[in-house]
């Protein structure tokens, strides 16, 4: 399984980077160039959302959902990191 730091995140160059919580809590705040796909939409449809040869960020509250769902997507050949900390972490770094 593959996890990224929020720091380590933040220097990529031109990372796919998905929040996975409801649009509610997106449209709030988010990671800065993040797109919404909310989890259930991306568990129940997610080629539609997703291509094989990209590489995505995932990124929930805490990090717990956005690792699983990593885990279960990347069985099927997709290619996704999941973010340590999710959100809350990304906040605390901002904030330094």
């Amino acid at each position: 399984m593959y996890t990224i730091s929020v720091d380590d995140l933040l220097y990529l160059e031109n990372p796919i980077i998905v929040d996975i919580r409801n649009i509610y809590y997106y449209n709030i705040d988010h990671i800065a160039g993040a797109i919404n796909i909310p989890y259930y939409n991306l568990l129940n449809n997610y080629s539609h959302y997703l291509d094989k040869n990209n590489k995505y960020y995932f990124y929930c509250d805490f990090g717990e959902k956005s690792s699983e769902l990593a885990k279960r997507l990347n069985k099927l050949g997709y290619n996704i990191i999941s973010v340590d900390g999710g959100y809350l972490e990304y906040k605390k770094i901002i904030r330094k």
